[in-house]
């Protein structure tokens, strides 16, 4: 389950991104009941991004921004109470490690869903009924 995090320089103190990316993907177990899961858990990979201060925009002008991207499958994020809690929880933990600096209008969070059956582990493309029971099993 691959986590972008993408950040404008100065949004977080320098070094703490491997940190919030952490608890971004902490807290995307949580809300899916998953934590200390031993199949899911090695495959939360993610990337972090921070660009130049001239390089991100909202409103059409440059502005700071944090952005967290999931690419899960369909069944990932799947029910309203998961959504909200998530994307509430990941905003906080951005806002929070800013120092309350970073605004929250300006941390945007989405997800998106993979085709059932193109989901890549170790060469082996898996269904979401795959990687259901892959899951099940950890």
């Amino acid at each position: 389950m691959p986590l972008t995090l993408t950040l404008t320089e100065d949004v977080l103190p320098q070094g703490s991104e491997k940190a919030a990316l952490a608890k971004l993907s902490e807290a995307f177990l949580k809300w899916h009941g998953l934590s200390g899961n031993k199949v899911l858990t090695p495959n939360i990979i993610g990337s972090v991004h921070v660009l130049a201060k001239d390089s991100t925009f909202s409103g059409l002008q440059e502005s700071p921004v944090a952005l967290i991207e999931w690419k899960v499958p369909s069944f990932a994020f799947a029910t309203r109470e998961v959504q909200i809690g998530y994307i509430e929880e990941a905003t906080a933990i951005i806002h929070e490690m800013s120092g309350g600096k970073h605004p929250k209008d300006h941390i945007w969070v989405n997800v998106v869903h993979a085709v059932d059956g193109a989901w890549g582990i170790a060469g082996q493309a898996m269904t979401n009924e795959q990687l259901k029971e892959a899951i099940a099993q950890g």
